[in-house]
């Protein structure tokens, strides 16, 4: 059995984390496969939206522990620099949006990478919680860098330091995810979130990303010249195009993704 389970529909690359009995939480194997993955779904046309969940009852607990335990097994910077960190950077770095679906418990890194992603959904159910501090560890995965930009510094270390379960509703409520579905209906409506944008303008969306991540370093007059330089390629596309054509027309766009 693959720990990462993985296939196209609609336009869409979908990863299932596949390790329920250990409620997905990584391991080497698991976080290279995942990588791999998400290089692969780059890479692809066909592929205009990723949409990340987890089979069973859990989105992903973090770091499996007998794993980073093992006197044989990797040490913790093996874990964070080879592991975690190239994750993080992929997710925040391919220029397609990335919706992840948080179908029950994320905790520690896995609520870091689920939050890492462009929009973050939960089912009604679902909790995540920043559990580093409760082994004597800090937040990794991009949390530290991620998590206070979303609901501001002092939510932001108190969930850290304390390690408070949040629950879907409440990290609605603080901005920490877009939105909550309920749990008869997750499935269908997060994946339906994914599918809306792999029929939209995916270079567009990806310039948005970049220009969001651009927007964490840049001064205002170093991001409007990041906005007229993406502006002038986004309007050269074939989409820029379409989506024009489309509302002088007055019908529904068919956009490529080009």
């Amino acid at each position: 059995m693959s720990s990462i389970e993985h296939e196209v529909e609609s336009g869409v690359g979908i990863i299932r984390l596949n390790r329920p009995e250990v409620f997905n939480s990584f391991n080497r194997e698991m976080a290279i496969a995942f990588q791999d993955i998400l290089d692969v779904f780059e890479e692809t046309r066909a592929v205009r939206a990723i949409y990340i969940t987890g089979v069973g009852k859990a989105f992903c607990a973090g770091q499996d522990l007998v794993e980073a335990t093992d006197a044989k097994g990797p040490k913790l910077q093996t874990i964070v620099r080879q592991h975690y960190n190239p994750i993080i950077e992929r997710l925040r770095n391919i220029e397609k949006p990335i919706v992840s679906a948080v179908n029950g418990v994320a905790a520690g890194a896995g609520a870091n990478i689920a939050l890492a992603c462009d929009i973050c959904v939960a089912t009604e159910s679902a909790s995540f919680i920043q559990a580093f501090s409760k082994i004597g560890l800090i937040p990794d995965s991009g949390g530290t860098f991620i998590l206070p930009r979303l609901i501001g510094m002092q939510k932001a270390t108190a969930l850290m330091m304390l390690g408070d379960k949040v629950s879907a509703k409440d990290a609605e409520q603080m901005g920490m995810i877009y939105k909550w579905f309920a749990d008869a209906t997750f499935a269908e409506d997060s994946f339906n979130l994914a599918k809306t944008l792999a029929s939209m303008p995916t270079r567009g969306l990806g310039l948005t990303k970049k220009a969001l991540n651009l927007s964490t370093i840049s001064d205002l007059s170093a991001q409007l010249e990041t906005e007229e330089e993406f502006q002038t390629i986004a309007g050269s596309t074939y989409d820029y195009n379409e989506g024009v054509a489309a509302f002088l027309e007055k019908r529904k766009p068919v956009f490529k993704g080009e």
